[in-house]
């Protein structure tokens, strides 16, 4: 799934190419996917991006009235945006031309498409999503606030607001620590791979219990946070994105790793699955060398 180096670097390269585009077309190709009504999709026809962001592992593209243009019967001329979750498999793929009226054979399946002009030049965007879960969803709302994934969006762990003593104030949970990186009512934007590259950094065990680490642990905690996040930014800014996941794979350190050697210490790395997913470690470097039970529990093997 996208976390937050992969969605702010996506929705930076469509900001620098749909900025200031008008919208001339909108398809959705499935609707269980557009999970709002009203406004409905057509009102976004007609109207100009004013640029593309994001807010947790969401992508945020804002629209407003087009100059010289006249609003469609459903556009009551304020601000709507486009909310898109990518989920597990989703993905935004950019043309260099406006889409084509009907979804070409072979093409995969197809959430959403948007036509857009700018400067006299065409382009368009789909919406994608592999695998045989679709949970990729698309909100277009007045106000943020009215998506409610957004609406219930803890900090964001790079904001500078986000200071250590704010970050001591979420560890209070009592939950295990890698679940408590994920929670995105606690923390934004981050998810089963960079927490396992965060908790590798900052040498502590996944089943940690947040609200036990000690001071000196809680500080290495967020600076490795900080710190895996900036660096995994920083390498994702400025590659188009059909680039992104591969560059988010060369760049770990352990997740999806199992059985190659810590590039810090040189042991195993190992996994525990789970139902749906699976967390990798080194256990020298986060659990005294010893062993996680394979199973949902925070016990060690014997």
């Amino acid at each position: 799934m996208p976390e937050l180096p992969e969605v702010t670097a996506l929705a930076a390269y469509l900001d620098a190419r749909l900025a200031g585009a008008r919208i001339v077309s909108v398809q959705i190709g499935a609707i269980n996917a557009l999970k709002t009504a009203d406004p409905p999709y057509t009102a976004l026809v007609g109207r100009q991006v004013e640029g593309v962001g994001r807010r947790g592992k969401y992508i945020v593209l804002l629209t407003a009235p087009a100059e010289g243009t006249a609003r469609g019967e459903a556009d009551d001329g304020g601000p709507l945006a486009v909310v898109v979750h990518l989920s597990l498999g989703g993905w935004v793929r950019v043309l260099d031309h406006l889409p084509e009226p009907k979804v070409p054979r072979g093409r995969g399946y197809i959430a959403a498409r948007f036509g857009l002009v700018r400067n006299g030049e065409e382009s368009g965007i789909e919406l994608t999503e592999a695998g045989t879960w679709k949970r990729l969803a698309v909100h277009i709302v007045r106000r943020l606030e009215d998506v409610p994934g957004i609406a219930d969006l803890g900090p964001e762990p790079l904001e500078d607001s986000f200071t250590l003593e704010a970050f001591r104030k979420v560890l209070a949970h009592k939950k295990q620590i890698k679940g408590l990186l994920r929670d995105q009512k606690l923390i934004a934007g981050i998810g089963n791979a960079y927490s396992d590259e965060i908790l590798h950094a900052a040498k502590i065990s996944p089943f940690a219990i947040a609200s036990t680490l000690d001071s000196t642990a809680a500080e290495r905690l967020y600076e490795a946070m900080r710190t895996v996040l900036a660096d995994a930014v920083g390498h994702a800014m400025g590659l188009p994105a059909d680039e992104l996941k591969d560059e988010k794979r060369a760049t770990m350190r352990v997740h999806r790793r199992a059985g190659e050697p810590c590039p810090v210490c040189g042991d195993t790395i190992l996994e525990v699955s789970f139902a749906d997913s699976a967390l990798q470690y080194c256990p020298t470097c986060q659990t005294g060398g010893k062993p996680l039970a394979d199973r949902r529990t925070s016990k060690f093997l014997k």
